[in-house]
C-alpha cells in the first residue's frame, strides 16, 4: 500500500502478488492484483458459518496491513449476514503466545472464530485452543494456503477450514475443472525445481507474470501505456488464483467462485465437504 501511489503517480505497472483488496480498491490506474478478494474470501466463510448454525463469531487478527484490511471486512459484512461480532482485536504479529486472548473469546460466547494473520500465529493459535480444550470452529483467511503452517501446528491445525485457490488441491480437482491442467503442471514444474510443497503464494506470482507475458504479446510491443492497456482487456486468462476477466474498472479480475473451502484433515488440505 505505500508504493501504490507511487506507481501509479510514476505511471509504472504494478501486479500486485497481495491479497488485501484496497490494493485495487479504491481503482489505481496502473495497479493490479493477482490474489483472490478479501471480502469474496469473508464471504465464502459466512456462508459455511451459517450452514454450521453459527451467528456468534470472534474476529482477531495480526497488526500489518493485511490483517488490518481483513478484519475491516470482516467487520462491515457480518451485520449483512447476520452475524454478530461479540469480540474483536488485534494482536502484535511477533507474539508467540494467545492464551489470555482466547480465554476472553471463551468467556465472550463465540461460535466460531475468525483469525486474519500470515504470520506463526497461524500454527500457534490452534495449538494453544487445544491446550485451553476451546473446541469451536477456527477459520482461517487464505493466507493459510502453505501446508508448513500444518506442520508447524504439530496436529492442532486438524479442522481449520478456510478459502483458498484450488492449487493446494489440485489432483482433488474433477477433470472438468478447467483449472486443473494449468494447477498440476505448475505444481510439477514448482516441486521438482525447488523440491517442496506449491503454495498458493507463488502461484500468485506465476499469476502475475503470465498476465503481464500475455499484456506484452497482445500489445506486440514493450511500451509501457499499450501493455497496460491490454491487461485490462485480457479475459477467460486460466492463472492458478482463478480464471481472470480483467477491465478497466476490475484490476484483479476474479470473482467469488475462485474460492475452494479447504479444511485441514490428517494434517493435509482437503475440500470442505457441508
Amino acid at each position: 500500500m505505500k508504493i501504490k501511489k507511487l506507481c501509479d503517480d510514476a505511471e509504472v505497472i504494478l501486479i500486485s502478488c497481495a491479497a488485501a483488496e484496497v490494493i485495487v480498491d479504491p481503482l489505481a490506474k496502473w495497479v493490479f492484483k493477482t490474489p483472490q478478494k478479501d471480502n469474496d474470501a469473508v464471504i465464502r466463510i459466512f456462508e459455511v458459518m451459517k450452514k454450521k448454525g453459527i451467528s456468534k463469531i470472534a474476529v482477531i487478527a495480526s497488526n500489518t496491513g493485511f490483517g488490518d484490511a481483513g478484519k475491516k471486512q470482516i467487520e462491515e459484512l457480518a451485520p449483512k449476514h447476520n452475524l454478530t461480532i461479540v469480540l474483536s482485536e488485534t494482536y502484535d504479529k511477533n507474539a508467540r503466545d494467545f492464551n489470555d486472548l482466547l480465554n476472553k473469546i471463551k468467556a465472550s460466547g463465540a461460535q466460531g472464530i475468525i483469525n486474519w494473520s500470515i504470520e506463526p500465529a497461524q500454527s500457534i493459535i490452534p495449538q494453544n485452543m487445544k491446550q485451553l480444550k476451546i473446541n469451536i470452529p477456527l477459520f482461517y483467511s487464505h493466507g493459510f494456503g502453505n501446508i508448513n503452517y500444518v506442520k508447524a501446528a504439530e496436529g492442532a491445525a486438524e479442522g481449520i477450514i478456510f478459502p483458498c485457490g484450488r492449487l493446494l488441491v489440485a489432483d482433488l480437482l474433477p477433470d472438468s475443472n478447467k483449472q486443473k491442467k494449468v494447477l498440476l503442471e505448475y505444481k510439477k514444474q514448482y516441486e521438482a525445481q525447488f523440491k517442496e510443497d506449491a503454495s498458493t503464494f507463488g502461484g500468485h506470482a506465476w499469476d502475475a507474470l503470465m498476465i503481464l507475458v500475455t499484456a506484452i504479446e497482445k500489445s506486440g510491443s514493450v511500451d509501457k501505456y499499450k501493455i497496460r492497456e491490454k491487461i485490462e482487456t485480457i479475459k477467460d486468462f486460466v492463472g492458478t488464483g482463478g480464471i481472470f476477466n480483467l477491465s478497466p474498472t476490475d484490476h484483479n479480475g476474479l470473482q467469488k467462485d475462485a474460492f475452494e473451502m479447504l479444511i485441514v484433515k490428517n494434517d493435509k488440505f482437503t475440500i470442505y465437504k457441508d
